[in-house]
């Protein structure tokens, strides 16, 4: 089906992050869109308002009669549904065609120039700042996000603009579906062993994703990754890393709460960028995002703005309190690597001040892959509290639990295990220097309540 004869889509769970942004993009389009979802939630209501029409209910009575044409109607599932949900069933049997999420955006790859950013982790705060450098520029751009952009208040951007930047997401394959103009690959250390099995079948998914870059296109890869790319005749490559590589960083300051440095860069080098969004990490992020935004046409002007007015992503070292007295953050972190760089920065900005984490493990496969790393990881801040594993898509795994972590965290470390229900009583019993919201699952849901219950005790 071309996308010029779809007159409704369907989205068989529409509430991720990922999905809302196709739904958005054919709600702008003026069509009919509606889906299912397990839960309600804040993104499902604001979709609701935009025009979504959504249900909760698993019932095919509830599919709207638009929705029921297969000449017309695009399906959109997510692999986080199950295969025998009544709804998709109902599309299957009855002939509708049924797309992945990253089977659409590879559509858009190919009637755009997709600028995308693969990797194990960075890749939505890259992408996010990427999208944001080029939207402000003169070439300007659509943007599929993996999270939601302060800047915009959400996780896509529309235009009539050539290129569309997108997260291009390694999980179940999904990246395989693009056709990308430009990628950044920012790391590939092994995550999803639920889906890959090995370290060498994720290493081999990027090598395969590299053959995808068009051939007139360029590969932008983090230094010292173990992957070997396979790139087809005519794809340019850039490497980059912090302070090495064909663009890096030279004479980085970070002092009184900024971040400058300037960016070196075969194309044309830029002095004196100050990073919007002042954490250590974000230096390697905007590196990659100027390198794939400079390839594209942006000027150095464009560059220097688009990061200093960078606001970051909504649970991507997210600040919700930050006083002399008490800071209060959230993090997405969820894989061994994606902590250890949190916990790495925020020490680098608060060297002298107690860090407290209250981390909520993502996945039992996960957990059992790699709690040696959580822990280790971890261990590099003052006291960490841990809450039950968050299970997603999985079923429970026998002897994988939190106490993993627990247990081998360095000795003499602060902790504690606490149940997720339990969270708000302990933050109101106990005092804090600097504390982070560590995880990917549903604990964020209580990060607003406990930012008010600090806010309330500090008299802020």
């Amino acid at each position: 089906m071309e996308l010029k004869d779809i007159k409704a889509v369907y989205f068989v769970g529409a509430g991720g992050i990922g999905m809302s942004a196709i739904a958005r993009y054919f709600i702008k389009r003026g069509l009919v869109v509606a889906g299912y979802d397990k839960t309600p939630s804040t993104l499902t209501r604001q979709l609701e308002k935009e025009g979504m029409l959504i249900h909760y209910e698993e019932n095919v009575d509830e599919i709207p009669h638009a929705c029921r044409k297969k000449e017309s109607c695009l399906i959109i599932y997510t692999p986080a549904i199950p295969a025998d949900h009544k709804e998709l069933i109902y599309f299957r049997e009855n002939g509708f065609e049924i797309q992945k999420r990253a089977q659409v955006l590879g559509t858009l790859t190919r009637q755009h120039k997709g600028l995308c950013v693969a990797g194990t982790h960075g890749k939505t705060t890259t992408s996010t700042m990427c999208a944001h450098i080029m939207h402000q520029s003169h070439l300007d751009c659509n943007a599929f996000l993996g999270g939601i952009s302060k800047n915009y208040g959400t996780n896509y951007i529309l235009s009539d603009s050539d290129f569309v930047v997108i997260e291009a997401d390694e999980f179940d394959r999904s990246f395989h579906w693009l056709s990308p103009y430009m990628t950044v690959i920012t790391s590939t250390d092994p995550d999803h062993l639920d889906i890959y099995g090995t370290k060498e079948a994720y290493l081999e998914s990027f090598r395969h994703y590299t053959e995808l870059i068009q051939p007139e296109g360029a590969l932008i890869i983090h230094r010292g990754l173990e992957m070997q790319e396979n790139l087809p005749a005519g794809v340019r490559r850039y490497d980059y890393a912090l302070t090495e590589g064909d663009f890096h960083a030279e004479n980085i300051r970070i002092e009184n709460g900024e971040i400058t440095f300037d960016f070196i860069s075969p194309i044309e080098s830029v002095k004196n960028i100050e990073l919007g969004q002042p954490i250590p990490i974000n230096i390697e992020n905007g590196i990659a995002a100027m390198a794939m935004a400079q390839l594209a046409g942006c000027t150095a002007e464009e560059l220097r703005i688009g990061l200093m007015t960078y606001g970051g992503v909504e649970r991507r070292f997210d600040f919700k309190i930050k006083t002399d007295k008490l800071v209060f953050l959230s993090d997405y972190a969820h894989h061994p690597k994606e902590i250890l760089q949190s916990a790495r920065s925020i020490r680098e900005l608060y060297k002298d001040r107690k860090i407290t984490a209250i981390f909520q493990p993502h996945l039992y496969t996960r957990t059992r892959d790699f709690y040696h790393d959580f822990a280790d990881a971890l261990s590099l801040l003052d006291e960490v509290i841990l809450t039950e594993i968050y299970p997603a898509r999985e079923q429970p795994i026998e002897g994988v639990t939190s106490a993993l972590i627990y247990d081998n965290l360095r000795p003499g470390i602060e902790k504690q295990m606490i149940n997720k229900d339990d969270v708000l009583s302990f933050v109101k019993e106990h005092s804090f220097e600097v504390l982070i919201v560590l995880g990917a699952g549903d604990l964020d849901n209580q990060v607003p309540e406990m930012a008010r219950i600090l806010k309330e005790k500090a008299h802020i």
